[in-house]
């Protein structure tokens, strides 16, 4: 048995723009933005880049080989995808290790910084371990062979399809292709296309987690049936956050419907893809309907944030309301005092006591705007809202 290659990659949402730019830091080294030159030079520098292509298959793409027998392919849309063309069955999971290194370790930080301006990615985006799925291409191989490969790595098998050019085991992190009679540039286009179908429904997955944990989140802070004002500025400023997490990943969500439709095309008008993802069952039909439910969800939860910072904004402007009635009447007390001692003196006359009973006032004011905020603080307000039973996302 032979192993030709080990493939792996992601996908995030990127343009022709990006791409251009990528073009331009791998060439050269620079970006037109206001970036440390002197990181460019080094980045560029720790990628080892050998030669390097651009072309269009379906998409754009930028195609560079690496000093240590990488071959990395960027398209358009934002799929990467990292080949290691020198591989064999006693070193498998060192060479594996090799490409998930130059990518984990080199590429993405590259490009991380390439990008750092704009907008920001939400936190809860930020430093997810992602599971790679490996490709692994041998040649020829017998049934045992494969099965092996597969124990030795796996000990599970989730599915597996073949026809009389290739066969196809997957398991959880392992793809493993057995090349009979397809040639290498088809098999390497049913891999990129496996790795963007993962990858996106990956990115849903999070978008559904992320759902759930933002939404109790937003309930803990609407459970406190009794607020104190002194904890709003606390509560109101989670919202805040929340609404701000929410805001970035929706701009996400909905740019991804173009991607799909631009994939299904290109993948539908080449016979020898379309024939490989038909046989593993795949249909493009129903990433585009979860990529809807995604986005409903997010709806509902956008929605959610927004009543809840309504809600709190009503307690706070109650609060301020009864703010400014507390010191409207410190206010008239200190003027009554000061029109009753005008009408009880003749003429103004500056005297010890009149400084003395002055400052007594001014202490009293002062003294009466405290208690009245500790009062306020202290108080307690009634988060009313409506109860729902959860349903099952």
């Amino acid at each position: 048995m032979k192993i030709s290659n080990v493939y792996v990659g992601g996908w995030f949402q990127r343009t022709m723009l990006q791409l251009s730019e990528i073009y331009d830091f791998l060439r050269e080294g620079k970006s037109r933005l206001n970036l440390d030159q002197k990181k460019l030079t080094e980045f560029q520098k720790n990628l080892e880049i050998g030669r390097i292509d651009y072309g269009v298959s379906g998409e754009e793409y930028i195609e560079f080989t690496t000093a240590l027998d990488i071959k990395v392919k960027i398209f358009e849309d934002g799929l990467i995808v990292l080949n290691n063309q020198k591989v064999s069955e006693d070193t498998l999971n060192a060479d594996i290790n090799k490409v998930t290194d130059y990518y984990e370790k080199k590429l993405s930080p590259a490009f991380s910084y390439l990008f750092s301006l704009g907008a920001p990615v939400p936190k809860e985006l930020a430093n997810i371990e992602t599971i790679y799925p490996y490709f692994i291409v041998c040649e020829n191989a017998t049934r045992d062979e494969i099965s092996n490969l597969l124990t030795s790595t796996e000990k599970q098998k989730y599915f597996e399809f073949q026809n009389d050019k290739y066969t196809v085991l997957r398991g959880d992190k392992y793809y493993f292709i057995n090349n009979l009679k397809q040639s290498s540039e088809n098999i390497e286009r049913y891999i990129e296309e496996q790795i963007f179908i993962r990858e996106f429904k990956g990115q849903l997955h999070r978008y559904l987690n992320i759902h759930r944990i933002i939404w109790e989140k937003i309930d803990a802070v609407k459970e406190n049936t009794n607020v104190k004002g002194a904890e709003l500025v606390k509560f109101t400023t989670k919202l805040e956050g929340y609404a701000k997490t929410i805001n970035l990943i929706d701009g996400r969500i909905n740019q991804m419907g173009t991607y799909i439709s631009t994939r299904e095309k290109i993948a539908k008008s080449d016979k020898e893809l379309s024939e490989f993802l038909a046989i593993s069952g795949y249909r493009y039909e129903t990433l585009r309907d979860t990529l809807d439910y995604i986005k409903y969800l997010w709806v509902m939860t956008k929605n959610y944030v927004s009543s809840a910072q309504k809600l709190f904004d009503g307690i706070k402007s109650d609060i301020t309301n009864k703010s400014v009635d507390s010191l409207t009447i410190v206010t008239s007390m200190g003027a009554g005092a000061s029109i009753i001692g005008l009408l009880t003196e003749t003429a103004p006359e500056f005297t010890v006591f009149g400084v003395i009973y002055f400052f007594i006032l001014a202490l009293l004011g002062w003294g009466s705007t405290k208690i009245l905020n500790m009062i306020a603080k202290r108080r307690t307000y009634e988060v009313s809202d409506i109860e729902y039973e959860k349903d099952i996302k």
